[in-house]
């Protein structure tokens, strides 16, 4: 079991993660926006299940193999690092074309089947699975326990986090249609918790 320290420096960076909005937040958004809180939370439900998919193959052998391996443990950070980076200054440099979420209506199965399907092609939190959760398991320790620890934290902390940002969202769903500067300091908030992100994953060692 990873101690206390560990688990708290993990959810910390994890949340950081999860609150930068990427593919899942983007459509949770939306559909919380055009459909309302319930919507909004099916939605959610949906897109964990799909990080269920991520658990799974981790712990079937993913962080496994990159623990035992140090060039691909290095491969892999290397183009998690660039990645990161590239998002950040994506974010940072985008511009507003004044999108508006799409208005059409779709059934709880739908809604529910979208979000796993989105979260289990999502490359944030691929990204994570491969490149940021091996950062912190111990290859003194059996993996596989830390891997389920690791990855049930993440659904749980994804739960908190995605559900809050279906219930605001709802509660906003005019302004969020419609203010066009609000859009543009997420971004910029975004952006650079990305690069921090990179940063740390940069100077992040195997254990």
């Amino acid at each position: 079991m990873p101690d206390f320290a560990t688990l708290l420096l993990f959810s910390a960076m994890t949340m950081g993660i999860l609150l930068v909005p990427g593919p899942a937040v983007v459509y949770i958004v939306t559909r919380s926006v055009t459909q309302g809180r319930v919507a909004g939370l099916v939605s959610v439900a949906g897109v964990h299940a799909g990080s269920l998919v991520h658990i799974v193959a981790a712990a079937l052998g993913i962080s496994a193999v990159l623990a035992a391996s140090a060039t691909a443990f290095t491969v892999v950070k290397i183009l998690g690092v660039a990645y990161l980076l590239y998002l950040g200054v994506r974010t940072l440099l985008r511009k507003d074309a004044g999108e508006t979420p799409e208005l059409r209506v779709y059934s709880k199965r739908r809604l529910f089947w979208e979000g796993f399907v989105v979260n289990v092609l999502n490359p944030k939190t691929a990204l994570f699975f491969l490149a940021f959760l091996p950062q912190f398991v111990s290859t003194t320790e059996p993996i596989l326990p830390q891997v389920l620890v690791f990855g049930g934290l993440w659904v749980g902390l994804g739960l908190l986090s995605d559900g809050a940002f279906a219930v605001l969202s709802s509660s906003l769903a005019g302004r969020l249609r419609s203010s066009q500067r609000a859009r543009r300091r997420l971004d910029i908030g975004s952006g650079v918790i990305y690069l921090g992100m990179g940063a740390f994953l940069a100077t992040a060692s195997k254990s």
